[in-house]
């Protein structure tokens, strides 16, 4: 089984912590979805004769295409692809796409899962991202999916900023528990470099990011989660029993998948690759039937260390057995190292499965890398 990405890189504007690729003016949508409807075909030979299971629209903010469009490219992949039946497809929306007739229309498409960019259901929290949709937008595009016929949504939320308290932050939580949404992805607001954001703390304009805050919150995600009997399956994510994201859990076990479009990244198990992230350079070179990707052959200690960060992230944890696969006696080595981390309690291991424990996940990047060959 494997998976296909497909980067759809327009937004209508610019969140201020947002460093994903993506372009606000659709003045060359039309030619974007021709360039990626051509590099669908391209790439036909890149997952072999492995079946398709899982299909993603991402970005950039994929609803704003039409369902028109979207049956465009879901039909080119289902020309050239294996694509089993019941297949997760997954759009990427922002609350204010959801209208009532887009909806409608979704539902003749093979879309059945929609990851929400909800982030937060305070308007001034949203002004704050410069998040195009309000507060009552976010609820009612969720209920009005769910009155269509859509029940497996998933809900992206940010915690950890300097305008959200932890009462704030509650009520979020309790108003994704209130609309019966089954899968939340949660993420603690980062600082990428070159985005708004950024700039504004430079410029003392806005208070640096608090790491405490971070970590209190994250302690308040994961207590209301079990709470409510979410399994958290992943760091930064959560889901009624049975309603994981299929196409992320992919990833985080080194499932093969394929990613089209501009900045799109690739995995076969032997190599990685990911397309220029530029619009311009990108249709020019489809349109020469050239696909403009760098390529990273893989070594022994690369899949190593892919393994150990990816699955460490989840609650599956990392096989000691799939480690020595990948390298005879890896295991030995990884466990010398893992000592110090079992000693202090922020990992565990139980039938050659090693796991984060609740205080390991706040460290998790930092244990991984601590454990790399």
């Amino acid at each position: 089984m494997a998976g296909i990405y497909i980067h759809i890189p327009f937004c209508k504007q610019a969140c201020h912590y947002c460093d994903f690729h993506f372009s606000t003016s659709l003045k060359y949508k039309d030619d974007m979805l021709q360039a990626i409807i051509k590099e669908i075909k391209l790439r036909r030979d890149y997952l072999g004769e492995e079946t398709i299971n899982t299909i993603y629209f991402g970005g950039g903010t994929p609803s704003v295409l039409t369902a028109d469009e979207i049956n465009r490219l879901l039909d080119t992949i289902t020309q050239h692809y294996d694509v089993e039946i019941g297949t997760e497809v997954t759009l990427e929306a922002n609350p204010d796409d959801l209208h009532q007739q887009k909806i409608a229309a979704l539902r003749q498409t093979a879309i059945n899962r929609f990851s929400i960019g909800i982030q937060s259901f305070f308007d001034e929290d949203l002004l704050w991202m410069n998040r195009v949709h309000r507060a009552t937008e976010a609820e009612a595009s969720v209920k009005r999916a769910q009155d269509a016929g859509f029940e497996n949504i998933t809900a992206d939320l940010i915690y950890g900023y300097p305008l959200l308290s932890d009462f704030k932050w509650n009520y979020n939580l309790n108003k994704i528990f209130e609309l019966d949404i089954p899968h939340v992805s949660a993420y603690s607001m980062t600082v990428e470099p070159q985005t708004a954001l950024a700039a504004f703390i430079s410029k003392k304009k806005q208070p640096p990011m608090s790491e405490q805050q971070s970590a209190e919150q994250f302690a308040i995600l994961t207590d209301a989660m079990l709470q409510k009997g979410f399994e958290h399956y992943e760091i930064s994510n959560f889901c009624k029993p049975g309603h994981y994201s299929r196409h992320n859990s992919n990833y985080w076990k080194g499932v093969n998948y394929l990613g089209i479009g501009p900045s799109a990244h690739s995995f076969n198990g032997h190599s990685r690759q990911w397309n220029i992230a530029n619009n311009a350079t990108y249709l020019r070179s489809l349109t020469e039937n050239n696909i403009p990707a760098e390529i990273e052959i893989l070594s022994e200690a690369d899949r190593l260390n892919e393994y150990i960060m990816t699955s460490l992230r989840t609650m599956w944890g990392l096989d000691m057995d799939k480690l020595d696969t990948i390298s005879a006696s890896a295991s030995a080595g990884l466990l010398k190292n893992a000592k110090v981390y079992l000693d202090n309690g922020n990992l565990q291991i139980s039938h050659n499965i090693l796991t984060l424990s609740s205080s390991g996940k706040l460290y998790a990047d930092a244990i991984a890398a601590a454990l790399f060959f």
